[in-house]
C-alpha cells in the first residue's frame, strides 16, 4: 500500500476522478475486475448512480463500466 490517503470507490461522489490503489476482495471478485481493465494505478471518473444507487458506473480506460456497490466497497482508491 502507499501512503496516499485511501478511501472506497462507493464512498465518492458523482464526477469525482480517483487512481486505484488496490483491492480488498475476494480473489474471484478482483480478477474480474482486474479483467475488465480496473487495475492498480488506473484512472477513473464515477460518471452516474442508479435511482436506488446500485450499481455505480464509471469511466475506465474510455469506457463505461458498471459495479455494485458491494464491489466498489472492496476498491481502495484516491481522489484526484
Amino acid at each position: 500500500m502507499t501512503a496516499e490517503a485511501s478511501e472506497s470507490l462507493s464512498t465518492l461522489p458523482l464526477g469525482q476522478k480517483g487512481r486505484v490503489l488496490g483491492f480488498v476482495l475476494p480473489p474471484e471478485h478482483r480478477q474480474r475486475l482486474l479483467e475488465m481493465g480496473l487495475t492498480v494505478g488506473a484512472q477513473f471518473e464515477v460518471i452516474r448512480f442508479a435511482p436506488l444507487g446500485d450499481p455505480i458506473d464509471i469511466k475506465v480506460r474510455g469506457y463505461h463500466l458498471s459495479l455494485r456497490k458491494n464491489e466498489a466497497a472492496g476498491v481502495l482508491v484516491a481522489r484526484l
